[in-house]
């Protein structure tokens, strides 16, 4: 297999370890409003992923990085022609990683609910843009023969892209519930095993449309087989979260998650941005790649660092494995009386007012 090949293979691998792990936090995100039912719930889901969020998106930062220097035509055309839809998720990114830290820094109820509603907006919009961004990838773009998008915003939302939107939206709070299952105890895990069935079932009938027309468009014999695995996951998901084998559940979502990135890169191989204007102006791997050279010394920095960065992030899902519950949450005037503290001392502590407390309030959700 030739080097851009390889590197093609490399970053599907790299979309799909961001969508599995950046895809249950994404949902977590989104069930803050919609499965907790007070302040103390919605603390428990942030605590169940505060230690691993920023760590999940290790693998956006690499996939886009390794897009930069494998292939920088296919870069080039994709941040310029979905600039819109990729800033709006930036910053949604920012504000999301903002919100977790600074969240518990102030005692006052308002200002952790703002931030509350920051983590719900700024996990729900990423979620479905993402299957935008994606469907309009394989389905194709208007491209001209300078490798430059020739359209505009509207174009890319197309009923396609926008049902793909719905998947990723759906996959991800589905992943998400079934994570909040096997993370926490008591009601709220009762709770999240329900809803997480509900979620379950809606997303195999929007996967099962969308997956169906982008194999009537643009798929081949190994995308399809890669569509029967993410449709036949999900079920088993379904199925084990609705008799209670959450750890199941959980890997069967992510084998789902797994096979329907192999589903996109399997339909849009041998193009990596294929022009809906004419398929000769179409970015491919070989005339979107680096040069060979290039391409050998990405390869052996990546065989070098790869492993490093899987043993350390599995050691940290290791070492924060434990079920949490609403009993290790410290009660609401216990918290104000924490950040006031902390407050104070900030304030005591810092020449001219430069100081501000930390005031964190025993949540984890900061790392």
């Amino acid at each position: 297999m030739e080097l851009h090949n390889i590197w093609f293979v490399l970053i599907a691998v790299l979309w799909t370890g961001y969508f599995f792990l950046e895809g249950f936090d994404f949902g977590v995100g989104v069930l803050t409003r919609v499965l907790a039912r007070d302040r103390a719930e919605r603390r428990v889901l942030i605590n169940t992923i505060g230690p691993v969020w920023d760590g999940n998106e290790v693998w956006l930062l690499t996939a886009g990085g390794a897009t930069f220097a494998a292939f920088p035509d296919w870069y080039a055309t994709l941040f310029s022609g979905f600039y819109l839809p990729l800033l709006l998720i930036l910053v949604c990114l920012i504000i999301r990683g903002v919100a977790f830290e600074y969240r518990a820094k102030r005692p006052e109820e308002h200002w952790q609910r703002n931030w509350e509603r920051a983590i719900f907006w700024a996990s729900l919009l990423p979620a479905f843009l993402w299957g935008v961004a994606f469907a309009n990838l394989v389905r194709g773009v208007e491209i001209g023969p300078d490798k430059e998008y020739a359209g505009d915003v509207l174009d890319l939302l197309n009923p396609f892209a926008l049902l793909g939107g719905l998947v990723t939206l759906f996959l991800f709070t589905f992943h998400g519930a079934v994570f909040t299952a096997l993370k926490t105890v008591g009601d709220i895990r009762l709770r999240a095993r329900r809803l997480a069935a509900v979620l379950g079932t809606a997303t195999v009938a929007l996967a099962l449309g969308f997956l169906l027309w982008l194999q009537s468009d643009t798929g081949g014999t190994w995308s399809l087989v890669a569509l029967i695995a993410a449709v036949a996951a999900l079920l088993c998901a379904v199925g084990a979260v609705a008799a209670g084998l959450e750890g199941w559940s959980f890997l069967y979502s992510g084998v789902a998650i797994v096979a329907m990135v192999a589903t996109f890169f399997l339909a849009l191989y041998p193009d990596v941005m294929p022009s809906s204007l004419n398929p000769e102006w179409s970015l491919t791997a070989e005339n979107a790649s680096s040069t060979p050279y290039t391409l050998e010394i990405m390869t052996w920095c990546a065989g070098i660092a790869t492993p490093v960065v899987l043993l350390y992030q599995g050691w940290t899902y290791w070492v924060f494995r434990k079920r949490i519950g609403t009993h290790h949450i410290a009660p609401e005037a216990h918290v104000a009386a924490a950040g006031a503290a902390g407050a104070a001392e900030g304030a005591a502590g810092a020449d001219g007012g430069a100081g501000g407390g930390d005031g964190a309030g025993g949540d984890a959700a900061g790392g």
